[in-house]
């Protein structure tokens, strides 16, 4: 990191202490460039948000190359959140804890597993693994769902996923096959809150090693709070769903 870049960061965390600062490094033409950004997050002393029109000015200015946020009275040590965040941008996220004014640099690695990831709402969750799921195996794309954490809990909010999935592509079905979503209700919620890909007697993965073995049948999912796992689909499971949904474009077995 260049070091007028460096000692921008440092002043802007300087500045917004307790709050964590937030901010993007530019590429403007042959130089690069910090732009400062105000921290929108609810609760700025523990996370940050950076405002869509921010991020947009900034790229009006060139290639964002980096984001930077400090910790403050904390290491530089990403959390989960950090870790998914620097995925999803594709870009280097730079950690800066304050005061000490240790700095450290995570850079995303193009691919994140779908079993044994760490759960963050929005990010790394039940519908992020599934979207995955699709990508990876029948080269589908979504939409990227804007979701607030805590959004089934009133019967005030829209139900997510029966609210989207037609628009999604998917169409209600009776019986599942591989490949179909799983939407399932989990606790004492108003909507249903949680979905997996019903995997049938083939618990293989795209890419990656499943190491599960049995008859099944079995599911793909990511519990609120867990790492993704597969498991086997019966019993509680089986008696929380509340939607089978098959995406159009996948034919019926013959």
């Amino acid at each position: 990191m260049q070091k007028n870049i460096f000692a921008a960061l440092q002043a802007h965390a300087a500045s917004e202490y307790p709050r964590e600062s937030c901010g993007l490094i530019v590429a403007a033409g042959r130089k690069q460039i910090y732009v400062p950004c105000l921290n929108t997050a609810l609760e700025p002393s523990e996370e940050f948000r950076i405002d869509p029109e921010e991020y947009a000015a900034a790229e009006d200015l060139g290639q964002v190359i980096g984001v930077v946020h400090s910790h403050p009275d904390a290491t530089s040590r990403p959390s989960s959140r950090d870790l998914a965040m620097c995925e999803a941008t594709a870009v280097p996220w730079h950690i800066l804890s304050w005061p000490e004014g240790d700095l450290r640099t995570i850079t995303p690695s193009g691919s994140t597993p779908l079993l044994k990831r760490p759960f963050v709402h929005g990010v790394w969750d039940c519908w992020a693994v599934c979207a995955e799921w699709y990508q990876r195996e029948w080269g589908l794309e979504f939409e990227a769902f804007q979701r607030v954490d805590g959004w089934w809990e009133s019967a005030e909010n829209a139900s997510l996923y029966e609210a989207n999935y037609e628009a999604a592509g998917f169409v209600s079905v009776d019986r599942p096959q591989r490949g179909d979503l799983i939407v399932m209700q989990v606790g004492r919620t108003a909507h249903p809150n949680h979905a997996g890909i019903y995997l049938g007697t083939d618990p293989a993965l795209p890419g990656e090693e499943s190491g599960t073995f049995g008859p099944g049948p079995f599911l793909l999912h990511h519990l609120y709070g867990r790492p993704s796992e597969i498991i086997v689909f019966g019993g509680p499971w089986h008696d929380r769903t509340r939607l089978i949904l098959r995406h159009k474009d996948v034919r019926q077995p013959t």
